[in-house]
């Protein structure tokens, strides 16, 4: 008992931990996970991420804007695949890409960052929703120091997370209030591998947004 409260009591004053900007992350639907699909969906949200940022989808039409599109592999940090939050059920491609590869293409074609994200993407498909939302979730499974640090890490370490803070703690669980470019799906989703993982995305549960629990 002691050695629960000198923990709980360590990452109270632990100071908010604040992650990359989530407007490098594309997310869009695909019809499949094979390596054509993959390619084409990996384009369309290198597309997406340079429309998003610039605020200018007509900055798409440009000869060399095009030519990098078309070479997304050179950018792409990583990816993995989720199902969409609506009823379809739609199989999505979420990729993030490299911070500093994209800011230097950008700089390269003449492309100007915005905080103005463009509404909609080449083709008329629309453009991701990155507003900032507050959300409240609750992580069960936190036994130790390390399970802490392992699930506010994961969080943090999210390119489409804000920041990320501890409200309360009980047991075996901590209450964390996290900061998210888009809505809150958009990052469950995103923990569909990794040490936490989703138990519920809509507990009946005032004041908590989604359930997590640590992978053992």
């Amino acid at each position: 008992m002691a050695f629960r409260f000198a923990w709980v009591l360590a990452f109270f004053l632990l100071t908010p931990l604040a992650a990359a900007d989530g407007l490098y992350t594309g997310q869009v639907p695909v019809a499949s996970q094979s390596e054509a699909d993959t390619a084409a969906g990996l384009s369309t949200a290198l597309a997406q991420v340079l429309a998003t940022l610039s605020g200018d989808k007509a900055a798409l039409n440009r000869p060399g804007v095009a030519k990098a599109v078309a070479q997304p592999n050179r950018y792409v940090q990583q990816y993995h695949f989720a199902q969409s939050a609506d009823n379809g059920q739609r199989l999505m491609l979420v990729a993030q890409f490299d911070h500093a590869a994209i800011d230097r293409l950008m700089a390269d074609l003449g492309l100007t960052r915005t905080d103005t994200p463009a509404d909609t993407l080449a083709g008329g498909a629309p453009a991701a929703d990155t507003r900032p939302q507050t959300f409240r979730v609750w992580v069960s499974g936190v036994n130790s120091p390390l399970d802490y640090a392992r699930a506010v890490g994961t969080l943090a370490r999210n390119d489409l997370v804000r920041s990320v803070q501890a409200e309360a703690a009980r047991n075996d669980g901590v209450q964390l209030r996290v900061e998210v470019n888009g809505p809150l799906q958009h990052l469950l989703d995103s923990l569909a591998s990794g040490p936490v993982r989703v138990l519920n995305a809509a507990p009946p549960v005032e004041g908590v947004d989604a359930l997590l629990g640590i992978a053992q």
